[in-house]
């Protein structure tokens, strides 16, 4: 899983305390999630009840879900659930939107996996066939974990300063590896079963247990140092981090109050400028000398017609 720190504004989802709130709820909550989830591995291996270690996977899966849902209607609340305005913002799209959703869903395989390894244990069921479909989940849910935590570190900003980097990196670096670990894991732990015909618990070689606690206190480092990263940010004061201009929000702001964002503004002065410094640089054309004598010379009066005639004779 895969806690997504946007790079924009965090201003839809109820009043400033309210979201304050929130995001300190929802980075407690992944924190608690990922203690169960060390506990649920280690009760696996270890305890002499492991269907009990079993369940408290399940709940962590239940836990890290919920918070991703969290994460994706914050982002989606940002552009008024317009998904219209993707087309206009290929960050809001590939990483604000897609992150959270591929987070669920590995969160999901992964937790159906589990669900059919703790089903054959509670029945007792034997070698049916369909414990590959089993690995297959497994292996599955944590490779869409890592393409999430992939995705999320293509954030762009305008300019960030050196703290806020250093708190992002300290969030995507380990949740990425925490990522890789349940990987390798239900990889080596597909390879350890291929051939055999285990079923229930014994499908959960001990790399697998090894291996997942690894992961998982992996994942506790990176939701600890994302509750660190969100009491930081929302204490934030200054700009310490630009937002990115010329996106989504800006367009849902001009269609609501009816002015040009920044970005649109700009372009439109550089315009201006270069159609008048193109204006400036037009050749001006020569007046002739007949045409200059024919012209009435500014400052003299014309000649009366009465004038004409007793000069004349």
């Amino acid at each position: 899983m895969v806690k997504l720190a946007s790079a924009r504004e965090i201003r839809t989802y109820g009043p400033r305390l309210g979201r304050s709130r929130a995001e300190y709820i929802n980075a407690g909550l992944y924190l608690f999630a990922t203690v169960v989830l060390i506990g649920g591995f280690t009760a696996t291996g270890f305890s002499w009840e492991p269907r009990s270690g079993l369940v408290l996977i399940l709940l962590a899966l239940v836990l890290i879900t919920a918070v991703n849902v969290h994460d994706l209607v914050a982002h989606l609340a940002g552009i008024d659930y317009r998904l219209r305005l993707m087309e206009y913002d290929l960050q809001l799209g590939l990483v604000e939107f897609a992150v959270p959703v591929v987070q669920i869903a590995g969160s999901v395989v992964f937790f159906l996996g589990i669900l059919f390894v703790f089903n054959q244990a509670e029945t007792k069921l034997q070698y049916t066939g369909r414990e590959k479909h089993a690995l297959n989940m497994l292996l599955a849910g944590p490779l869409l974990w890592v393409i999430g935590s992939i995705h999320n570190s293509c954030q762009i900003y305008e300019r960030a300063d050196s703290h806020v980097q250093i708190l992002q990196q300290c969030v995507h670096i380990p949740f990425l590896v925490g990522s890789l670990l349940f990987l390798v894991s239900a990889v080596l732990n597909s390879l350890d079963q291929s051939g055999s015909s285990h079923s229930g618990l014994k499908l959960l070689g001990s790399r697998w247990v090894w291996l997942g606690i690894s992961g998982a206190i992996c994942l506790f480092v990176g939701g600890l140092m994302n509750v660190v990263k969100v009491f930081n940010f929302v204490q934030i004061t200054g700009i310490r981090l630009e937002k990115l201009r010329g996106g989504a929000q800006d367009r849902l702001l001009e269609e609501r109050e009816g002015y040009l964002p920044l970005v649109v503004e700009e372009e439109r002065i550089r315009k201006m400028e270069a159609d008048q410094a193109s204006n400036r640089a037009k050749p001006r054309t020569h007046i002739t000398s007949k045409a200059r004598a024919a012209e009435p010379v500014m400052g003299s009066s014309p000649t009366p017609y009465k004038d004409v005639l007793i000069g004349q004779s």
